[in-house]
């Protein structure tokens, strides 16, 4: 774990940020919000001098919260329930309590509402927090692991987070080679994920491999959810679009949005277009037709979390990255029978393929 919290005082940050105390208290409690830049400044000042508030310092040195906090970018989505349930399974053996907090970077500049004030260590999914705020909240020697996200370059903060890249390529490569489909829609996730541009890249190498030119107008921004998937697909199919045969929603959550799109217009799933997805949500065996899709461990990656942030801690070693494995789950969706086997897996954790910063 990082060093030990400085005797640093909130005045001390006020004279070196030039702020009042008062601004520092808003900025830490997110009681009210600050401007950008002096939320910068602050965050610059309180890393330096790897402050922590009193009460989170002592807290810290006594354990007296008991307290774990997850943050996330937001809740409304499938997704998060086999998440939460695996990071509470450990919570709840360490006789610990799980606080759930939602934050999104740089909408706002006030402090998350969950972090070193009342709890003991925290989860950080995605794109909840920036890089900076990351920087800042890392600096003061609070414990942390990153989920479905690696940490920059500079900042040793172990994370855990699933195979994408070739998953993503391999169910690509079933609609191709065992359904003989080309023009293939992609939907993508959200620009600031890991997993859509790990996804994206598996998309690309699918098509590549095969060679079948990319078509940027067979990109749609389908953000892994629903409402926006079925919008976009309702507006592509009603606009004159250019040929396609197969779809690959991006995630599970998107698919559903994408064949309530196609029902709309009297299409079927799989019979006028295959439609598959990733991450094997709860009810995509369920959905009719059942989807094809890229089963994640999602579950695993909460239990993992969480137990590597206890490792933290009790000052136990932890890895510094761990990369779970994915496999395609074949069902009717995409065209296949019902049960036949999978065709392919994701990657293994020691190549560590799909894993990484996105470019910019």
């Amino acid at each position: 774990m990082a060093g030990k919290p400085s005797h640093v005082t909130i005045r001390d940050i006020a004279r070196q940020a030039g702020v009042s105390v008062a601004t520092v208290s808003r900025y830490i409690n997110g009681s009210a919000p600050v401007s950008p830049q002096v939320a910068e400044r602050l965050g610059r000042v309180m890393a330096a001098t790897r402050y922590v508030p009193l009460a989170a310092a002592r807290d810290l040195a006594s354990r007296r919260t008991r307290m774990i906090g997850l943050l996330v970018s937001h809740l409304d989505n499938d997704f998060f329930a086999p998440l939460l349930a695996g990071i509470e399974g450990v919570v709840q053996a360490e006789a610990y309590n799980l606080l759930v907090a939602t934050s999104r970077p740089r909408r706002e500049h006030a402090a998350p509402a969950i972090g070193p004030h009342n709890t003991d260590g925290m989860i950080v999914f995605a794109d909840s927090l920036s890089d900076e705020e990351l920087a800042s909240v890392h600096g003061s020697g609070f414990p942390l692991v990153l989920v479905h996200r690696t940490p920059p370059a500079s900042l040793p903060i172990p994370f855990v987070t699933v195979e994408n890249k070739r998953a993503t390529q391999s169910i690509v490569d079933h609609l191709i080679d065992v359904h003989g489909k080309r023009d293939i829609l992609f939907l993508r996730g959200p620009a600031q994920q890991e997993d859509a541009y790990w996804r994206e890249v598996g998309y690309r190498a699918s098509l590549e491999g095969h060679r079948i030119p990319f078509q940027s107008s067979l990109m749609l921004n389908g953000e892994f959810e629903r409402e926006i998937a079925h919008h976009a697909v309702r507006d592509f199919l009603a606009d004159g679009h250019p040929p396609f045969d197969a779809i690959f929603a991006g995630d599970d959550h998107a698919a559903t949005g994408v064949i309530q799109a196609l029902r709309d217009k009297g299409l079927r799933v799989p019979e006028d277009f295959p439609v598959v997805g990733f991450d094997d949500q709860s009810l995509s065996a369920f959905v009719a037709p059942p989807l094809t899709t890229v089963r994640a461990p999602t579950r695993e990656v909460g239990r993992v979390a969480a137990r590597q942030l206890f490792n933290l801690l009790v000052d136990r070693p932890v890895e510094r990255e761990i990369l779970l494995p994915t496999e395609i789950v074949i069902r009717r969706s995409c065209g296949c029978p019902y049960g036949e086997p999978a065709q392919g897996r994701g990657g293994e954790p020691a190549e560590r393929p799909g894993i990484g910063r996105p470019s910019t």
